[in-house]
């Protein structure tokens, strides 16, 4: 087997791979075993007609598509390794050659991991975090935890926003059922938006037993190109409802909760948002920091690497529906989203999310920073009590390649220290005194939400992943897709 590699624009690569007429006829030999049971052949009994046989009577291609998938996945492996690229996602299949008696010839483009030009990532300045709880803050998290103590009341009355009907509900179109439209015993909150613009609106005021005609109208740009924009019949049983109760805060609330008063209650509440609030503001400090390093810095990244993290994020949330019981399908139904719009909507925050740990990594290796044996013992031993287990029992499962991983994300997460211990703070600007303190007394604060940052978790797990090895050849123009970064002898 031969390699040559040509450098391509953009941070992109071209492996021409050239495999030997004979391992090519070995390849056939093993495609011929495959599939010789389902073959039939005048004369003979299944499995028992001779390779040259059915190549003469179907053709010599017969057996080519299986012999170079067999191929591809027993050379790229080696040919990954021989190019001595840092390669970072799947690569793209070309087959040039595929002919009986001559080599086998096909080429593989694949997306490289970009070099970063770091800019400022010393003494970058962060808008210092306010700590400060409201009474209104207070309120808001005691009636939390009240919604959270609440008892479930069966409901009688008028349904209303906040109620949960569960459902039968049988969809059609100018008469005719369609698919995925059927549902039963559905729990529905009403107010949730979850389902389509107009149809949970249509049962307030409905009561338990009542059948209620949905009408609703899909949206043009529907994942079921056959429902969009068509307007629907939905025949809905309300089955049951219920709907939250409320315990009041009293003396009975905070003894239940382990406070001698009401005050001491609330007193501790302010407490915990004051720390959570700390927390938070550390992460937005982080995510602050991160864009002013990254803004800073200079990377071409391939467009293929965007593409991968996009889809990885695509399957992040599609497991976290299934968790919920529901398929990416459904919930691409029931919300009118499509699939090119979920891409569109995640794909700046794929970005920031490999920017983010292309940056990390190199501050690491300017800093020369390093994470040890010990730290990667001590963060297997977080794991381990976050799954209750044993850390010995935990250790013993953690191969090699594991260890290096953990020990890259160890660094990674040391090298945003290094930032935040190096950034210098700026008060937030505001008005005068006076009337910051109005308004802090007044306004409840605004809920903030820490964006997904290039922490070990989100940076260095969702954009350093390697790439799977294995490839097939039956698509040989398919759009170029990537993996997180990898060592070059692991396999996805």
């Amino acid at each position: 087997m031969s390699v040559k590699v040509e450098t391509l624009e953009n941070n992109m690569a071209k492996l021409t791979v050239e495999v030997s007429a004979a391992e090519l006829d070995k390849a056939l030999d093993k495609a011929y075993n495959r599939q010789k049971n389902s073959i039939s052949m005048p004369g003979f009994r299944k499995g028992k007609a001779p390779r040259a046989m059915v190549e003469k009577m179907y053709g010599a291609e017969i057996f080519y598509e299986d012999a170079a998938n067999i191929l591809l996945q027993e050379t790229y492996p080696d040919a990954y390794d021989e190019s001595g690229l840092d390669i970072v996602s799947q690569p793209t299949i070309d087959v040039i050659q595929l002919e009986r008696g001559k080599d086998f010839i096909y080429t593989a483009e694949v997306a490289l991991k970009p070099e970063v030009k770091l800019g400022k990532y010393k003494g970058v300045s962060i808008t210092k975090a306010d700590t400060k709880v409201t009474a209104a803050e207070v309120k808001a998290e005691t009636d939390k935890e009240r919604e959270a103590s609440a008892r479930t009341v069966k409901v009688e009355k008028a349904l209303k926003n906040g109620d949960t009907a569960v459902i039968d509900f049988v969809g059609s179109i100018d008469g005719e059922e369609f698919d995925g439209g059927v549902g039963e015993d559905y729990p529905l909150e009403l107010g949730s938006h979850s389902f389509i613009e107009g149809f949970e609106e249509q049962l307030v005021g409905k009561k338990v037993g009542d059948d209620v005609d949905v009408n609703v109208t899909f949206p043009t740009e529907y994942q079921a190109k056959e429902l969009a924009g068509k307007d629907a019949l939905f025949k809905v049983t309300i089955k049951d409802a219920t709907r939250k109760e409320l315990p009041k805060l009293d003396e009975a609330f905070a003894d239940d909760k382990g406070f001698d008063s009401v005050d001491d209650y609330k007193a501790d509440v302010k407490k915990k948002l004051q720390e959570r609030k700390a927390e938070e503001g550390r992460r937005l400090q982080e995510d602050e920091a991160m864009e002013k390093v990254i803004e800073a810095a200079e990377m071409d990244i391939p467009e293929a690497m965007i593409d991968n993290q996009v889809n990885t994020m695509l399957s992040d949330m599609s497991n976290q529906l299934m968790q919920s019981g529901l398929s990416m399908e459904q919930y691409m139904q029931f919300t009118g989203m499509t699939m090119d719009k979920f891409k569109e909507q995640v794909r700046p925050d794929a970005v920031k999310r490999i920017q983010g740990s292309l940056v990390l990594e190199a501050i690491v290796a300017a800093e020369k920073i390093e994470a040890t044996d010990a730290d990667v013992d001590a963060e297997i031993e977080k794991m381990a009590k976050a799954y209750g287990m044993e850390a010995e029992q935990l250790m013993k499962t953690v191969q090699a390649s594991d260890r290096e991983n953990i020990k890259a994300d160890l660094a990674s997460q040391k090298a945003l220290e290094f930032i935040m211990d190096n950034a210098k703070e700026t008060a937030k600007k505001s008005t005068t005194k006076k009337a910051a303190d109005k308004d802090a007394e007044e306004k409840p604060a605004k809920k903030t939400t820490a964006k997904k940052t290039t922490t070990k978790k989100a940076a260095d797990k969702d954009a350093e992943e390697k790439p799977a090895k294995k490839t097939t050849a039956k698509k040989t123009t398919t759009k170029k897709t990537t993996t997180k970064k990898t060592t070059k002898k692991e396999e996805e």
